[in-house]
């Protein structure tokens, strides 16, 4: 697509349950020319800087031991994007997928005409996938603000929050107003992904979510919050994780304990996996 196409695409979006200032501001960069009649954004180099905000927040979700995998993979992409004269040079060694996907997805239609219906719905997919990571995104910022006000004895009005938000800033959305309907309906919500309006939109977007992302992998296109996002969606909505046997390996070689499943929370287990280790474990903690 072109750059003006694209911005057809994102004006479209901003009408619609994607409006916001991120989605708008993206509206306006894409159909923004030089002087010349050149577009500028493909004369800006591909290396993104940072004032530390994002890193400040990922930080603090490490210390309060709060899975906030979006904003950290947003921070880790700038510091990929900034490696730019190594990538240029991997660019030359490392090699990805040979082969595009071929549009053959609507048998019996004229070759233009079936490109053109792939088009549409890969993008309509791309909509639908970006609102859903959008949804997980806002979920994990208040599952952080919940441990912190946990932490640090604070009594947020996550309500009031969401509609400051709404008022004027960089993640200003429409959808802030649903936030704040969500925890008027329930202040102790634990997440956002559990209020009936966020759970149906993000299922329903689920099997778009899943193609865009698969389709990315097939191609070899880096979508690192996105493919995050959906992890810590199977992630979060799975009741058993393979994390008993990541446990385990900690015992084998730290002694750090375990729970067991057949015995109380909080009480922990030491196996000497070797026969040589004795029976002293080390301290257990919670991070």
């Amino acid at each position: 697509m072109s750059n003006q196409e694209m911005h057809d695409v994102f004006a479209e979006w901003n009408k619609g349950e994607l409006n916001s200032y991120l989605i708008e501001i993206t509206r306006d960069i894409l159909a923004y020319k030089d002087e010349d009649g050149s577009e500028v954004i493909d004369l800006i180099l591909d290396t993104a800087g940072q004032k530390g905000t994002g890193k400040w927040t990922a930080i603090e979700a490490l210390n309060l031991g709060q899975p906030l995998t979006l904003i950290g993979e947003a921070v880790f992409a700038r510091c990929l994007s900034a490696l730019k004269e190594e990538r240029v040079k991997a660019s030359k060694v490392l090699t990805g997928p040979k082969e595009k996907i071929k549009g053959d997805k609507y048998h019996g239609l004229p070759a233009r005409d079936t490109t053109a219906r792939m088009a549409v719905v890969q993008i309509d997919d791309l909509r639908q996938a970006l609102y859903a990571s959008k949804i997980v995104s806002y979920a994990q910022g208040y599952q952080l603000m919940r441990a912190a006000a946990k932490e640090y004895n604070w009594n947020l009005n996550n309500g009031g929050i969401a509609l400051m938000w709404r008022g004027g800033c960089i993640i200003r959305s429409v959808f802030l107003g649903k936030i704040k309907e969500a925890f008027d309906k329930n202040p102790d919500l634990d997440n956002l992904l559990l209020d009936p309006f966020f759970k149906d939109a993000v299922e329903n977007a689920q099997p778009a979510w899943r193609r865009i992302i698969t389709a990315a992998v097939q191609m070899g296109i880096p979508m690192p919050a996105m493919s995050c996002a959906l992890g810590f969606y199977d992630g979060y909505r799975s009741e058993r994780l393979p994390a008993n046997l990541l446990q385990a390996m900690r015992d084998y070689f730290g002694a750090h304990t375990y729970e067991r499943v057949d015995k109380p929370r909080g009480e922990f287990f030491h196996t000497n996996w070797t026969g040589r280790g004795g029976t002293t474990s080390a301290s257990t903690y919670t991070a």
